[in-house]
């Protein structure tokens, strides 16, 4: 006997709209990963730079941040830019916290719609399992007390699929948003890092 989801009555719709959101959730997770896979990548080159700035070669400061291939290299590099050109104080910082915000927009978008996902999936299930729990009990009702056992039972599974369901599709989910998450938070802190050990080289008195 072929399955279906028509053989699953009130629940089949939000088993589809369940696919549906499981296969955005792996789409976005996997477009994200290799987006943030090198956001923490050229610790290398940002050390060099801040060793060649303590020394006053501003020149292979800048190219050692030059690939631009994480956030904290871009900005970095434009804070090596700006301090070459004579931009210090609190126009320099402003435009660096505005540098910054916009990188950790940038590798922040698309993660509020998994939370989102993870959070109504499993409501989207239990949505489905009581509507159909609540058709299952009509029919038993109508049926005053001569309902086929195996019926019923099998109306009440087909219930329960959707909340397990609902349950597969929030948690992978779930679990890619927390560690996609905590990686943008690591970048955000090697930015501000990286900046602020070279304004700290940067006040200090050379020779």
């Amino acid at each position: 006997m072929g399955f279906s989801l028509s053989n699953l009555g009130t629940g089949g719709p939000i088993i589809a709209v369940l696919a549906v959101l499981s296969l955005l959730s792996l789409a976005l997770i996997a477009t994200k990963v290799i987006q943030l896979w090198a956001v923490r990548s050229g610790a290398a080159g940002r050390e060099a730079a801040l060793e060649a700035w303590a020394r006053g070669d501003k020149h292979v400061a800048a190219e050692s941040v030059g690939h631009e291939r994480a956030p904290a290299d871009r900005v970095m590099g434009y804070a090596i830019s700006a301090l070459r050109d004579g931009l210090q104080g609190p126009r320099l910082e402003a435009e660096l916290m505005r540098r910054g915000n916009d990188e950790i927009s940038r590798m922040n978008s698309g993660i509020r719609l998994l939370e989102l996902i993870a959070m109504i999936s499993p409501l989207l299930g239990l949505l489905s399992t009581v509507l159909g729990m609540i058709q299952s009990f009509q029919e038993l009702e109508m049926a005053e007390g001569a309902a086929n056992a195996s019926v019923l039972a099998g109306g009440i599974w087909q219930a329960l699929l959707t909340t397990a369901a609902g349950l597969l599709v929030a948690i992978p989910a779930a679990v890619g948003a927390g560690l996609l998450s905590a990686r943008i938070d690591a970048a955000a802190q090697t930015i501000e890092s990286a900046v602020g050990e070279l304004l700290l080289i940067n006040e200090k008195p050379t020779g």
